[in-house]
């Protein structure tokens, strides 16, 4: 080895266990399974209070929050009680480990969901919000969860999935979109649309009042239009 190999830093993984946190709400013996994916620092505890309109007898709605948290805060000095955290799901910065972790927990958590229910249920849900998007995507097409229906609410597919008719094994696809919402421009919206349809991965729009944030009035709506039949 010469002496500049020697003195340059060399990176190395191992893997270690982490506690991850989730929220549940609703049901806990339900005919629906909401898994919702939050986004980019939000935490889950508040993110789920969203979904509060579809907590009834008939679904369970369950929100992960990402292991990376960070005081998202700019002014210098100690953060003291009431400085805002928040959670991320990954950055640029060793994506591709992140990637593999989130997507290893995320499985995780759907093996430990199905071990505490006592029955099956009829119907599993995956909404990713924002940058939840790009994480559940990966999710449903990367891991071993199947699930019936993967919304994507307010963001894009990851650049590195290829679209095409088994990219998510099955998953029917909905993707929700706000009329005020300044992150996705229709022009873009349009093109990866029509981009989609050309590679056979068949997909919904659907168009709520709104901007970019989960409306109550496009979450009932949706969820009736999912809703497992009486």
């Amino acid at each position: 080895m010469s002496d500049a190999a020697a003195g340059a830093p060399r990176e190395h993984h191992i893997a270690v266990r982490r506690t991850a946190r989730y929220y549940t709400l609703g049901a806990e013996s339900p005919r629906e399974l909401w898994i919702v994916v939050h986004g980019y620092s939000q935490l889950a505890g508040r993110f789920i209070r969203r979904f509060q309109p579809l907590a009834d007898a008939t679904r369970l709605v369950v929100a992960p929050e990402a292991l990376n948290r960070y005081y998202f805060e700019s002014a210098p000095g100690r953060h003291g009680p009431d400085a805002g955290v928040g959670a991320t799901w990954m950055t640029r910065e060793d994506r591709v480990a992140e990637i593999d972790d989130y997507v290893a927990y995320l499985d995780t958590l759907a093996d430990t969901l199905a071990a505490s229910l006592p029955v099956p249920p009829e119907r599993i849900i995956v909404l990713g919000f924002s940058q939840g998007v790009a994480t559940a995507a990966r999710w449903i097409a990367r891991g071993r969860t199947r699930v019936d229906h993967l919304v994507l609410w307010g963001g894009y597919l990851p650049p590195e999935l290829v679209p095409g008719p088994g990219l998510f094994h099955g998953a029917a696809l909905t993707w929700m979109l706000g009329s005020e919402d300044g992150y996705t421009p229709d022009a873009r919206i349009s093109a990866l649309s029509a981009d989609l349809q050309r590679a056979g991965l068949a997909h919904r729009l659907r168009w709520y009042r709104g901007g970019h944030r989960i409306e109550p009035d496009g979450l009932r709506e949706l969820a009736r239009d999912l809703a497992v039949p009486a």
